[in-house]
């Protein structure tokens, strides 16, 4: 099975990564990983005026903020996984790398937010249950 994890480096990341690692038998023996982070993109405005090169470096070292202690904390649990890092906005990123990679199973991490707070300001796992067609597994 082709299982997508998508991380932001936030501690519901670390309870995915956690959960996974605690239920080995089920998730972790004879599928492959791949782990996702979406960065957000610098506002064009900014982007032009500080350059690609910058940018560039922005993204990359954005990437390794998250995924540096997601791939310590896999090689704790004995997950081996890829990395990819992406720049767009998460939900949309998330349900695109879900479907055009053909995973069958997408993981994610969920704040877990109040109804009110969810329907005011939406969320990224209900944006990403609403795009996606590929089954998804909330932690929390």
């Amino acid at each position: 099975m082709k299982i997508l994890l998508a991380v932001d480096g936030s501690d519901y990341t670390k309870r995915m990564i956690s959960y996974l690692g605690a239920h080995r038998d089920l998730w972790v023996k004879g599928h492959a990983f791949t782990v996702l982070h979406i960065v957000l993109p610098v506002p064009h405005r900014a982007a032009a005026f500080a350059g690609l090169e910058i940018v560039r470096a922005y993204y990359e070292d954005d990437a390794g903020v998250v995924l540096d202690p997601v791939t310590a904390q896999l090689a704790e649990q004995g997950i081996k996984a890829e990395f990819v890092h992406k720049v767009g906005h998460p939900a949309d990123e998330i349900a695109s790398c879900a479907e055009s990679g053909k995973f069958d199973l997408l993981v994610m991490g969920s704040h877990g937010v109040g109804a009110l707070k969810n329907l005011v300001l939406g969320s990224v796992a209900t944006k990403v249950l609403a795009k996606c067609a590929v089954p998804v597994l909330l932690v929390r």
